[in-house]
């Protein structure tokens, strides 16, 4: 698709440093080659089958270091895809790399060759007969696992920094762990069978009562070779001693030997060697977890030490009192997460030779909790802190908000380390496992080591089972600073093995960076034994060649990516794909670290290069017209890159003068605007849905199918022409009737009252009236012009809507109520920096509340429900999240009905005020998952509080959604 582009060429970039030597060549500029596009589209069909160079640059780079072009993306719906596509490159002599997150640290979900995304169609989780179990799907992210699993008062034990972005499939292909797993609750450990399938084709459920049956009748070779190399280890029984003591750390270096000594069959013994594969072994296709005790009770503290042996000797304190986690941060790591959202801005100043433990204990009774405060508490009353810790008493604390804030910092290490890393350079995350007693000495053996190369010291770790993790920063472009690197590794390596004989990779899997290592952590005869298992199970090494095993002492130095710099709003990004389950283009088109990693390769390329023509021919459409711009990667993002902005900046690029003229004009002539469209929408009321559609669509052609609306059916009637009459004498509040409740009904067949008169009738009922003004028609939050990227039409309306406040208010002396939450967070926040600098001071003084705040904090408590429904299902805007009263919406839902349903996948909507009628594809995408459980129960009501969000949701799920203030004026209306 065309750019739509009045300035053509506006996007193009100007690299500054010439071409990058890992650029993507000229002759690749036209994607996949036909043969290998024909042969795939032609077994698989062509909607599996991503094969444009954007398609193939976008799934080039994971979170690691490394970068590898696919030649072909393959996003695979079923088993049956999966098995065509092993087939194919069995026949072909190709290679295959399976691709769910991409959250893996070293290069794991990179390959040159096919590349299959299995992470859009795999989602999904079952709670077995006993409820202590799951199905899950491999796609499914950990965090959404979690949200599932904690009604039943369940959790996954593996529970990495990067749950919310993380799959389940990748997590037991790396048998990550996470702050609280340890080596007791990772997937090896709870795991209780999966579906695989082999290389070869076979599909394998290792829980089917016949499975070792199946297997051997169609492996009989694959069983005699695992049952074989049983036999074999077991018999040497200095091999079987290493294996297990080996394990009694962290350790994911290469292929679980263990499963051997662990699994009686060959089909357990193919189960152990699954996890932890990297996607080597097999493609897994289905897991069953045991899950682990929610302990909702916890009690927790950051507990600062004037150096690392303090802090380092408090660790076997707390393990012995029970804590559930103890994680160390150093000075430099608690100095860089002053950058994460939330954190105090005094850590900016912490000293360098500080440390922290961040100290967790957990419960399910009453009982326990306060068990666990009193020890928790002897243990931190004998230990030497410093500020800024506040008494021993105070220091473990229970408010979710503070506890929140303290995870968050945790687990924003790497990207906050990442943010402050110097622009250009590459950054390498490495994690490795010592004996818990020797902690001390390996941090600051390994910090005395970076500061000698010349790199930022900082580390990090899970500290109760002797896991740390640091990273380095440096260019790949310059040959001289991966030498620097090349000889950092050699030294570190030999460290970890020769003198704590630890694990040099603790939970990240051994992925690109470690195969050259191996051998040195394990031997050369049980390196030998995973070579066998590799050929065993991947004869014709198919599958992420190079990821596991590797004989080149060099490799971990090939296809390390350059990071060229781009826009400084995007530019810290160090593409770790946290932001991608929260994108509502994330099954449509790209997520935010795609449009990044898209707009980085263009850096890459040369200013006349082929490759970056098409990738523009592209990115107009898959990265900024389909861009919800709703920021919700901002939230997101620990260090709150705001790839949305980007998106709306590059709308903006694309104009022309005349364009901003024309928006500035509407924004000018609103109140006209107004009258006109509730006009449009009578006349509409009569005219058949089918008819209207049409006639958009051609117009949509005519014009630009960015800038012309589609019909669709949900859209409601027009709205009243008269607001509801109130006094300014004696008012609690202004209410500003938001433009979109001033132009839009209620859903068809909803509360016989429209919004505005139901929040007058609110706040008049709990003794807080509000007051209308009479001249609140032409007045917005801007966010038409502001989302897209129309600046003059977006500063004038924000001034203009400023200034009436600030009359409205009395100079802010009343609180200005907005009933829809997107344009709350439109003038609350997002018109700021377009105001004048006499503006800005005005905004400053004004209060700006959500409805629903208003109503949960200040109406709620006055009122008494009449009656109730008996169930509800809520959809939480994007806006909400922005504002932070998602809890809000959830009270005041709970005040009108019995039963209240979150959706586990309720995220933006992707209408983003008119895109969805501008793309309704984006919305029908960004709502898939939710709109599918929605539409699977049975409510009494659906809310939300924000009109064009509830039009999206109704168009997707055919349920009539209102706001949730309709619900609570008609609950509370007295008899």
């Amino acid at each position: 698709m065309p750019l739509l582009d009045p300035k053509p060429g506006a996007l193009r970039p100007h690299p500054v440093d010439g071409p990058a030597v890992d650029r993507v060549p000229d002759e690749r500029a036209s994607g996949t080659p036909d043969a290998l596009r024909d042969a795939l589209v032609a077994t698989l069909g062509p909607g599996k089958v991503l094969h444009k160079i954007s398609d193939l640059v976008r799934y080039a780079s994971d979170a690691s270091p490394y970068r590898l072009v696919p030649r072909v993306v393959v996003v695979a719906e079923t088993t049956t895809d999966v098995s065509t596509v092993l087939r194919h490159a069995r026949e072909h002599g190709r290679h295959v790399v399976f691709r769910a997150a991409g959250t893996s640290l070293n290069g794991q979900a990179q390959g040159d060759d096919i590349l299959v995304d299995v992470r859009r169609h795999w989602t999904g989780l079952e709670m077995l007969d006993d409820k202590v179990r799951a199905r899950i799907g491999p796609g499914t992210t950990i965090g959404r696992a979690n949200i599932s699993l904690s009604r039943h008062g369940r959790l996954m034990g593996p529970d990495p920094a990067s749950s919310l972005a993380c799959t389940v499939g990748g997590v037991v292909a790396n048998n990550a762990s996470g702050m609280t797993a340890g080596t007791t609750r990772n997937s090896y450990r709870l795991l209780s069978s999966l579906t695989v399938v082999l290389p070869s084709g076979t599909i394998v459920d290792t829980a089917a009562p016949d499975a070792e049956e199946r297997l051997r009748a169609a492996e009989p070779d694959l069983v005699a070779t695992l049952l074989g190399l049983k036999a074999e280890i077991e018999a040497d029984s200095a091999l079987a001693a290493r294996i297990r003591a080996k394990y009694e750390l962290k350790n994911t270096s290469g292929y679980r030997l263990d499963a051997f000594l662990d699994g009686a069959t060959a089909v357990e013994i193919l189960r152990g060697l699954m996890v932890g594969s990297q996607g080597t072994l097999g493609f897994i296709a289905e897991t069953v977890f045991d899950t682990v005790p929610l302990d909702r009770l916890t009690c927790t503290a950051l507990l600062f030490f004037p150096d690392l042996p303090s802090a380092a000797a408090a660790v076997p304190l707390f393990n012995d009192a029970g804590a559930r986690a103890v994680e160390l941060m150093d000075g430099n790591t608690l100095r860089a997460c002053a950058a994460v959202e939330g954190v105090p801005d005094d850590w900016r100043d912490i000293p360098q030779e500080n440390a922290a433990l961040l100290v967790e204990f957990r419960a399910s009774t009453p009982e326990d909790h306060l068990a666990n405060q009193r020890a928790a508490r002897a243990v931190a009353e004998g230990l030497h802190l410093v500020a800024p810790v506040p008494s021993v008493t105070d220091a473990f604390v229970t408010d979710p908000g503070t506890v929140h804030t303290y995870w968050h910092a945790r687990e924003a290490f790497m990207t906050a380390v990442g943010k402050a890393r110097p622009t250009g350079t590459t950054l390498i995350t490495e994690d490795f496992a010592v004996p818990p007693s020797r902690l001390a000495e390996a941090s600051e053996a390994l910090l005395e080591m970076q500061r000698r190369y010349g790199y930022d010291a900082a580390v990090a770790g899970h500290a109760a089972h002797g896991n740390l993790h640091f990273l380095l920063a440096f260019n790949a472009a310059r040959p001289e600073e991966v030498e620097r690197y090349a000889a950092f590794m050699d030294e570190f390596c030999a460290m970890v093995v020769d003198r704590f004989d630890g694990s040099l990779k603790a939970e990240h899997a051994t992925g690109r960076n470690m195969t050259p290592y191996l051998e040195a952590e394990w031997g050369t005869q049980a390196t030998e034994l995973m070579w066998r298992v590799k050929q065993a199970l991947d004869p014709h090494g198919v599958l992420a060649p190079g990821v596991v095993l590797n004989r080149d002492p060099k490799a971990h130095l090939k296809h390390l990516k350059t990071i060229p710099t781009i826009e400084a709003i995007a530019d810290p990004c160090i593409e770790c794909g946290f932001c991608e389950p929260v994108c509502p283009s994330r099954d449509l088109t790209t997520t935010p670290r795609q449009r990044i990693v898209l707009r980085r390769e263009m850096m890459r390329q040369e200013s006349d290069s082929p490759v970056t023509d098409h990738l523009l021919d592209s990115y107009g459409y898959d990265a900024v017209d389909t861009c919800a711009g709703d920021s919700s990667c901002k939230i997101a993002c620990p260090v709150g890159i705001d790839t949305g902005a980007m998106m709306k900046h590059f709308r903006h690029q694309r104009h022309g003068r005349r364009a901003e003229r024309n928006a500035e004009r509407i924004a000018e002539r609103f109140a006209a605007v107004e009258t006109s469209v509730r006009a449009a929408l009578g006349v509409a009321e009569h005219v058949d849905d089918r008819l209207l559609h049409g006639v958009t669509s051609l117009a949509r052609k005519a014009v630009s199918p960015d800038l012309m609306p589609e019909w669709i059916s949900a859209i409601p009637g027009p709205a009243g022409k008269r607001l509801p009459h109130t006094r300014r004498e004696g008012a609690a509040a202004v209410y500003f009737v938001a433009c979109v409740n001033r132009i839009f009904a209620g859903p068809e067949g909803g509360e016989d009252l429209s919004l505005p008169e139901a929040v007058v009738a609110l706040s008049e009922r709990a003794g807080r009236p509000v007051w209308v003004p009479s001249d609140l028609t032409g007045s917005c939050c801007a966010t038409i012009w502001h989302s897209k990227g129309y600046d003059d039409g977006n500063a004038f309306m924000a001034n203009r809507t400023v200034e009436r406040a600030w009359e409205w208010t009395d100079g802010g002396t009343l609180p200005l109520v907005v009933d829809a939450s997107s344009c709350a967070l439109g003038i609350g926040h997002e018109i700021v920096p377009y105001l004048t600098p006499e503006n800005k001071l005005r905004h400053e003084r004004l209060k700006v509340v959500d409805s629903l705040v208003w109503a949960a904090e200040e109406l709620l408590p006055r009122l008494v429900a009449v009656t109730t429904v008996g169930s509800a299902v809520i959809h939480p805007t994007c806006s909400m999240h922005h504002l932070g009263d998602v809890a809000q919406l959830e009270s005041l839902a709970r005040f009108v009905a019995d039963r209240v349903t979150v959706p586990v996948y309720a995220e933006c909507c992707g209408f983003a005020g008119d895109r969805g009628m501008l793309h309704r594809e984006l919305t029908e995408s960004a709502t898939a998952h939710e709109a599918e459980e929605v539409v699977a129960g049975q409510y009494d009501a659906y809310l939300s509080a924000n009109r064009t969000c509830e039009i999206g949701m109704e168009h997707v799920t055919g349920r009539p959604y209102q706001s949730v203030l309709l619900l609570l004026e008609r609950v509370t209306r007295p008899a």
